[in-house]
């Protein structure tokens, strides 16, 4: 028995071709049933995000497995052959398909280090996973400690503390000017991409009051429904900055348009209470001479990205962190997965052998004819000591062999030696049987 994994994701292939195997949510619950029911597939996880589609599966055939499984997944996309798909795609199995979940779910395996939707898209993978009996003992065991290592690694390390987007620092200079932004009123002139980005970031942080602006009054609108937001006239971003905390500017202008005049009177009228400038327009469209002025602070999209490779590098040093973590955690799993070799049929193994012992014990009994209580407990006395020296040498080899790399090997021989299928039968049902009540 052995966990696997197939996939392909932002560093093997780009997103033209990843998007053509995604998995819609809806779906999901199909494309689960099918991975259950392929050939050589015992239980199945199917991970699909705009950065990665993979395949978790448990197997008995480590190399067949893997074959199955890449077979599976040519079928998600049927105009696009093996050929093409083959080079983008990375095979892992045992402890490095465990590492790898484990990286992906700590997000040292996203594109951007440490950002935190992807823990919360494996928790999601793995509850549809379960809700459609998809899983199994191996991998319900295995995601949910990749989801705690995921968490592990958000509470004890500062992975995700700070901001590599330009838009994202922005929020987090604001933060440290006015600690808290609730109260906070944002006027955002010009809506481009990473305006627009930088202001959802901001209502994410708190901001409950945004104002927004733009040349195209009727876009302003637009906008402006999407985030809750005043839309506001063109004309009248000067006057409007007074009763704006944050002003952020994204305009396509090729000159200043908001210069140290306009900020100056904005600063009288609001009795001199701090204002927070970021210009992320290229070129630049307030004038740097605001930046002189008492209670104005001003950033322009040079000084937010010197604060991004910053704090790339402290990234950097909490994923080395992380890593760590994960370095820790990966070894008790393995040495679990390949008890599972070993633990049923030493359970099967002195079943077998507590069934034979009742047998011949009440065989012999009714031969013997009457008895006193003490005849009848040394009856038995043997007999389970002759079983227990008997089985006690392939036990101890069974067990000390649990977690090495012949653990398979010795089950599969005492499994010939003993004729344990019966029970090891019975014992792969009682698990099943515990799994769907479970």
């Amino acid at each position: 028995m052995n966990i696997i994994a197939v996939g392909l994701n932002h560093r093997t292939a780009p997103v033209e071709l990843r998007e053509r195997f995604a998995v819609p949510e809806s779906h999901l619950p199909e494309a689960l049933a099918r991975l259950k029911r392929w050939p050589g597939i015992d239980e199945g996880v199917i991970l699909s995000t705009c950065n990665r589609v993979e395949l978790y599966a448990v197997v008995k055939e480590t190399a067949h497995g893997v074959e199955s499984l890449r077979d599976y997944l040519v079928t998600l996309a049927s105009d696009i052959g093996w050929e093409r798909l083959e080079p983008h795609l990375y095979c892992l199995d045992g402890a490095e398909a465990i590492r790898h979940l484990f990286r992906v779910a700590a997000s040292l395996d996203s594109m951007v280090v440490g950002e935190p939707q992807i823990l919360g898209q494996v928790k999601e993978a793995y509850d549809v996973a379960l809700t459609h009996k998809a899983t199994g003992v191996v991998l319900n065991k295995v995601m949910k400690k990749a989801i705690s290592v995921g968490k592990r690694v958000r509470t004890e390390t500062g992975i995700a503390e700070h901001a590599v987007s330009v838009s994202y620092a922005a929020v987090e200079l604001a933060k440290k000017i006015f600690q808290n932004l609730s109260e906070k009123t944002v006027l955002l002139v010009g809506i481009g991409e990473m305006g627009k980005l930088a202001a959802r970031h901001l209502i994410g942080a708190g901001v409950r009051h945004v104002m927004i602006a733009n040349r195209n009054y009727e876009r302003a609108i637009d906008v402006a429904t999407q985030f809750n937001a005043l839309p506001v006239p063109f004309s009248q971003v000067h006057h409007e900055m007074a009763g704006a905390d944050i002003v952020l500017c994204a305009t396509a202008a090729d000159a200043y348009v908001i210069g140290p005049d306009d900020v100056h009177r904005a600063l009288r009228s609001r009795k001199n209470r701090p204002m927070f400038l970021i210009d992320i327009s290229d070129p630049r469209n307030i004038d740097p001479a605001v930046g002189s002025l008492d209670n104005a602070y001003l950033y322009n999209i040079d000084d937010l990205q010197s604060q991004v490779v910053t704090n790339l590098g402290q990234r950097g040093l909490e994923a080395l962190k992380a890593e760590d973590i994960v370095r820790v955690e990966v070894p008790p799993v393995v040495v679990w997965l390949k008890s599972l070799e070993v633990v049923p049929t030493i359970v099967a193994l002195r079943r077998k052998a507590d069934s034979i012992l009742r047998e011949e014990i009440d065989r012999i009994l009714a031969k013997l004819g009457p008895l006193s209580a003490r005849q009848r407990e040394l009856v038995e006395e043997l007999a389970t000591a002759i079983t227990n020296k008997l089985l006690h040498g392939p036990l101890i080899a069974l067990k000390a062999e649990a977690d090495s790399s012949n653990g398979a090997l010795f089950a599969e021989t005492a499994q010939r030696l003993f004729d344990l299928e019966k029970e090891l039968e019975c014992i792969a049902k009682a698990q099943s049987s515990e799994q769907e009540r479970g």
